[in-house]
């Protein structure tokens, strides 16, 4: 990942524990935080583990990009860092949150968990702030570990002392839950058995959600609140469908993750390949420019609880959804509510994130099934 970036890498045991190790050392205590309140609730949790105020932002209703001519200027003067999501792979803008961040004196920190192929102005999603996260779970499918990219190489050596510290000893249940998942997960689903498959995961600690975000718990979150900087109070939250998120790797998870990772050329034309297809239909607003190899294509649909239901009726799993936004579902005890929130809640509403590898298929489903493109929308979207 060096030499694809450029940059020096660290690796972690998750993109949720790189996250945190990030904003602890760019961000002091009580800062504030731009992020987008359609993104994953654990990092939600991350942001307010890491001692930190989020603040979210308003959202490009197209892709759930970071709408930056939408920010307030007064919002910059209280910052202490911009947090960007890159959505299911399409970039946000970075280039010029790198510049308003400059002009603040605050870091750009990315996520980049869904956009390890992703580019913007032909430059690597992950190469524009002080240090970006991603995911080896995502697009390489090894279900373990990320890595954080930073600016500084100076830094590794710092935030390597600060990730061992955060580490917990590696268990040999742990080791065995990661090896038995993909053959339990293929054997339940191989033999139709829905059910099954979801008891299977909730036992290997690998989803946990009985609806789109997990439970809030407001009074047992405040208690947490009070404890904060630090992930031992929050562990409940960020451990979600990922209980290993801070386990040392052993030496086979680490070699099942790098020949993951070294096929993942082929995996991000795949990705690139589906994604032009699904782009072109007529559920989809693509941007001008070159398609990425988008993680989720993020479809633009009337009734997506319809839509995924007709895709679960041909086993076709819908996941990623990211509903309701992170102001909604936490309120203003918790977050920052967006200054423009009505693009944000359309695109969450609407959007159907499809596997790119899926694509043929899923187009055939939705057809068949009558699904309708998503009409109106902020501003006439």
């Amino acid at each position: 990942m060096r030499e694809r970036l450029g940059r020096e890498c660290l690796y972690v045991p998750s993109c949720r524990l790189g996250l945190y190790l990030a904003l602890r050392h760019w961000c002091p205590p009580g800062g504030r935080v731009l992020m987008s309140p359609v993104n994953d609730d654990v990092i939600f949790f991350v942001v307010l583990a890491a001692g930190l105020r989020p603040v979210q932002a308003p959202l490009d209703p197209l892709d759930g990009s970071l709408d930056l001519a939408a920010v307030p200027d007064a919002l910059w003067s209280g910052l202490s860092a911009v947090l960007t999501t890159n959505l299911y792979g399409n970039p946000d803008p970075a280039p010029e949150l790198a510049a308003r961040c400059a002009r603040s004196g605050i870091p750009l920190i990315e996520d980049a968990a869904h956009a390890i192929g992703s580019e913007r102005d032909g430059r690597k999603v992950g190469t524009f702030g002080q240090a970006a996260v991603f995911s080896l779970s995502k697009h390489t499918a090894a279900k373990a570990g990320g890595f954080l990219a930073l600016a500084d190489p100076g830094l590794r050596e710092t935030l390597a002392k600060s990730r061992d510290a955060l580490l917990t000893p590696r268990r040999s249940r742990a080791e065995l839950a990661y090896w038995a998942r993909p053959y339990a997960e293929s054997a339940v689903r191989g033999l139709r058995l829905a059910p099954a498959a979801r008891s299977v995961l909730r036992m290997l600690g690998q989803q946990e959600r009985e609806d789109i975000r997990m439970e809030l718990r407001p009074e047992e979150l405040a208690r947490a609140l009070a404890a904060a900087p630090g992930l031992g109070a929050f562990h409940s939250w960020a451990r979600v469908d990922m209980h290993d998120y801070r386990a040392t790797p052993g030496r086979g998870r680490l070699a099942r993750i790098g020949r993951k990772l070294a096929r993942l050329d082929g995996v991000l034309d795949a990705h690139r390949r589906g994604a032009e297809l699904l782009l072109a239909t007529e559920w989809a607003r693509p941007k001008p420019g070159p398609v990425q190899p988008l993680f989720r294509v993020p479809l633009l649909v009337e009734d997506r609880d319809a839509a995924r239901a007709a895709l679960a009726g041909q086993r076709i799993t819908v996941g990623y959804l990211y509903d309701p936004p992170l102001d909604d579902y936490a309120g203003e005890a918790f977050t920052d509510p967006s200054p423009a929130p009505e693009a944000g809640r359309w695109f969450a509403q609407h959007a159907l994130p499809v596997d790119p590898l899926k694509a043929d298929r899923t187009i055939e489903v939705l057809r068949a099934a009558g699904v309708r493109p998503a009409r109106g929308g902020p501003a006439g979207v």
